[in-house]
């Protein structure tokens, strides 16, 4: 531990006292923090303006301990919250990448003391806060310290020292009475009452304050951890960082604790975004809305590789579990079901024998078939073509060593949706090839819920067969309750066939699983939409928005709902924003001119038409999305020409026609109802 001094350190609006190791802001306010986050203020700030290393850091703050550099990690977000620092801003403290971290901002060095000794006025008045403050903060340091086996005595004797810090610090002033006065007795009393009374009154304060904590604690400590998140694993040098692996980690801990049906654990699409060095568990715990965060470290060495994993309480910051395992890079499925088994029984979850057995089961028993899929996961999860067909190559590389690897087979399947999806390849030449792979997928293992769900995705998307994909979705389910896709997937069913308040139930349960998710969150906009609920979709999408501005997809719903409100000039700003941050994707386009002509503005739709004629001689345009701007110019014969065109590319967006509003008009048409039948709507 560093060594206090006399001197206050100055800057911005804080104040550091040494002496009395405090933080002040705004020269009043005491800014509770825990002894090892002081101290490491206290360090930087004396060498203000230099870069000290992490090594150096934690031999100073930690003298007689070793601990994971994520023990600094913490301090230095706990510090930035303090300071008020937002993500990326580092006017108190900047973080030198490989080597550790520079306090920047400027420091004024003092040898007055920070607080007064007497009991002014003002300090009286503040009396109350400044005891909440100081009780807190022993709070704080208690339920940190609580595991150290001489908690009980430090514990006491800090209690101690607080009573006797504040009767020194903010014990009121007596006046003396001046000495050729004669004293009154009966004053002389009834003044000794009243400072008897007043030293009661803050014993009594400070023992109901420790007795109100300690039950809250109890309270919470009790309380059953209902919910999870495994981030994504950190490198140990940021210089040598895997992604893959570090995402490939999390990913099979997400899949292995979920075995319970007693727990909630955050899927991939909700985590994978927190994979920032230097980020607040707890804030992320927060954000996720979980009770409770698995976070750890990842390095290799050859043929070597170090795990550190830690369970904290999202509530308050407890460490329930941490362990290191250094093992051969083989070994990383034994050390995946360790920690995955450690996990459960520090949340004291207790398994059923099936259960147990989806916990121990390993995909693949091939550590290198496995690399390529964490390979395949990373690239093919970013829904960009290019990335989504470098993740085939990897998953292909990895049934190429084990053959009978399921999971890679509906990594597969779920590129190849994606590219119909976009409508940048036609469903003819993708859908088949994915759909071979969710049934190889299912053949090789019936029992796991992403294969039910993956031939569920064909069954809707490409063969139109809707009670084949639900009876997928609802085996997905069966099998994991707690499935965010498999609840998504048959909201998306529900919606699709008219079936509203069940498509609204699923999507509002698919958002509380992964409330983090874009798709999810903006498709349950586009549910509403068809649903009839313009204003409560728009509120949603505007709060998809909040998550992530340039999510293209949001973009374009929301255009969609805007026409249908008569707000065109909303609309197609809507719809330039989804083709821009798309890279131009051809519905985006179409919905353009379809406000466009919905407008009156049939000039300019029918430049829109022209565009997507030009951009189907480079890259294929689903005849689908001609159709949509034809039939708001009102050319319904050559809108259903195009339709029907549409059916016979098997074109993947023909599951919208009988909900979305675009198509109306239509709906008496005979050539529209035979489509519809075709498309087993009746």
């Amino acid at each position: 531990m560093i060594e206090p001094n006399t001197h206050i350190y100055e800057f911005g609006n804080f104040r550091l006292d040494a002496a009395k190791r405090l933080l002040l802001k705004d020269a009043r306010e005491i800014v509770p923090l825990m002894p090892k986050a002081f101290e490491t203020l206290l360090y930087l700030v004396r060498h203000s303006g230099k870069v000290i290393e992490k090594d150096e850091l934690m031999r100073e703050i930690w003298t007689d301990t070793i601990v994971e550099e994520n023990n600094l990690t913490q301090n230095i977000s706990i510090l930035r919250r303090v300071f008020g620092e937002k993500p990326g801003e580092h006017r108190f403290i900047a973080t030198v990448p490989g080597r550790g971290y520079k306090f920047v901002a400027k420091v004024v060095l003092s040898e007055s003391s920070a607080t007064s000794g007497g009991f002014s006025s003002e300090g009286e008045k503040n009396f109350s806060d400044n005891l909440e403050s100081r009780i807190s903060d022993f709070k704080s340091h208690s339920e940190t310290e609580s595991q150290h086996p001489n908690f009980k005595f430090q514990s006491e004797t800090r209690t101690s020292n607080l009573k006797s810090e504040i009767n020194k610090e903010q014990k009121p002033q007596v006046e003396t009475l001046p000495p050729a006065k004669i004293s009154n007795p009966k004053s002389e009393i009834r003044n000794r009452v009243r400072l008897v009374s007043s030293a009661v009154l803050i014993i009594l304060t400070i023992g109901a304050a420790s007795f109100y904590f300690w039950r809250g604690n109890e309270q919470s400590a009790d309380a059953p951890i209902k919910s999870i998140a495994v981030l994504p694993f950190k490198p140990i040098v940021s210089e040598n960082r895997n992604e893959a692996l570090e995402l490939g980690m999390a990913d099979t801990l997400i899949n292995k604790i979920s075995s319970s049906e007693e727990i909630i654990v955050r899927p991939l699409s909700s985590v994978r975004r927190f994979n920032n060095l230097e980020q607040d568990v707890l804030q992320v715990g927060r954000e996720l809305g979980v009770d409770s965060v698995l976070e750890g470290t990842i390095q290799t060495a050859g043929e070597r590789i170090r795990i550190a994993a830690r369970l904290i309480r999202t509530g308050d910051g407890k460490q329930l579990w941490t362990e290191t395992f250094d093992e051969k890079f083989t070994d990383i499925f034994a050390v995946q079901d360790s920690i995955s088994n450690k996990v459960l029984a520090a949340l004291t979850l207790k398994l059923n024998s099936d259960e147990q057995k989806r916990l121990t089961k390993h995909d693949t028993e091939n550590v290198e078939a496995y690399q390529l899929y964490m390979q395949g996961r990373f690239h093919a999860s970013r829904l960009i073509l290019p990335e989504a067909r470098k993740g085939i190559e990897y998953y292909n590389q990895a049934i190429a060593l084990d053959p009978n690897y399921a999971l890679a087979y509906v990594g597969i399947a779920q590129a190849y949706t994606g590219f119909s999806l976009s409508g940048d390849v036609p469903a003819n030449d993708a859908m088949p090839k994915g759909k071979a792979a969710a049934l190889r997928a299912i053949e090789l293992d019936p029992n796991l819920p992403e294969s039910q769900a993956a031939v569920g995705l064909f069954a809707f998307w490409y063969d139109w067969n809707w009670s084949e994909a639900e009876k997928k979705y609802q085996r997905a389910l069966e099998l994991d309750p707690n499935n965010a896709a498999a609840h998504f997937f048959y909201a998306h069913l529900n919606s699709n066939l008219g079936r509203h308040a069940e498509a609204l139930t699923m999507a509002k349960r698919a958002r509380e699983l992964d409330p983090l998710s874009l798709i999810v969150n903006s498709a349950e906009g586009q549910f509403l939409f068809f649903a009839g609920q313009p204003d409560e979709a728009v509120s949603r999408l505007n709060k998809t928005l909040e998550l992530e501005p340039n999510f293209w997809h949001t973009h374009l719903i929301l255009s969609g709902v805007y026409t249908e409100k008569l707000m065109f000039a909303e609309a197609v700003a809507e719809a330039e924003k989804a083709a821009r941050f798309s890279g131009g994707n051809s519905q985006a386009v179409a919905v353009k001119g379809y406000a466009l002509a919905k407008s009156g503005n049939s000039t300019a739709a029918r430049t829109v038409l022209a565009e997507l004629q030009k951009l189907s001689a480079e890259r294929h345009v689903p005849a689908y999305n001609f159709a949509i701007i034809y039939n708001a110019l009102g050319e319904t014969e050559t809108a259903l020409d195009y339709l029907e065109k549409a059916y016979s590319e098997k074109n993947v967006l023909l599951v919208f026609l009988k909900v979305d509003p675009k198509w109306n008009n239509l709906r008496s048409e005979p050539r529209f109802i035979a489509l519809a039948k075709q498309m087993n709507f009746e």
